[in-house]
C-alpha cells in the first residue's frame, strides 16, 4: 500500500517535470500594437541567473513601454510548470531572495504564455515603472526564478 502511494505521487511529481519537455506550447509571435507603443520606458536583457543550475534559464530582450511590458522575438527560457512575468521592485535580481513574493511587493502580469518567441503583457494602469527596474520570469508553483532582466531606463 505504502509502495504504490509513494509510486504515485512520484509519478505526478516527474509529469510535472516532463510535462512541457514533451507537450510544450507553440512558439509566439505577438506583435506590439499601435497602442501598445506608447513611450519607450526601458529595456534589458533575460539571463540565466544561476549558471549552475541547467533547468532555470533564460535569454533574450525585453522592452518595457508606458502600457506593456514585450518580451522580443529572441526570448527564451527553459520548459516548467506555471511561470508567470513579474515586474520587481528590486534591481540586481539573482536568487529567490532578492524577489519579494510574500510582501507583494511585486507586478505579477500573468502567467507565460510560450517559453520561446515574442509576447506581449498589459501593466496595470497607475503602475509606476520608475519604481519596477527588474523584469523577471518566476515559477509561482515551486516559488523558483527562471530569469531575471534588469532594465535601463531610455531617455
Amino acid at each position: 500500500m505504502l509502495g504504490a502511494a509513494f509510486g504515485t505521487a512520484f509519478g505526478i511529481a516527474v509529469g510535472f517535470f516532463i510535462f512541457p519537455f514533451v507537450f510544450p506550447p507553440p512558439v509566439a509571435a505577438e506583435q506590439l500594437t499601435e497602442a501598445d507603443r506608447s513611450p519607450l520606458a526601458a529595456t534589458g536583457t533575460f539571463v540565466h541567473a544561476n549558471p549552475s543550475d541547467p533547468i532555470h534559464w533564460g535569454r533574450g530582450k525585453v522592452s518595457v513601454y508606458e502600457r506593456t511590458v514585450f518580451l522580443e522575438a529572441d526570448f527564451e527560457v527553459g520548459p516548467g510548470p506555471a511561470y508567470h512575468v513579474f515586474l520587481v521592485p528590486r534591481a540586481g535580481v539573482r536568487t529567490e531572495t532578492d524577489v519579494d513574493v510574500k510582501g507583494a511587493n511585486f507586478v505579477d502580469l500573468g502567467g507565460l504564455r510560450s517559453f520561446k518567441g515574442s509576447q506581449r503583457y498589459p501593466i496595470p494602469a497607475g503602475t509606476d515603472l520608475k519604481k519596477y527596474p527588474s523584469v523577471v520570469i518566476w515559477c509561482v508553483r515551486f516559488g523558483v526564478l527562471i530569469s531575471p532582466a534588469d532594465l535601463k531606463t531610455v531617455n
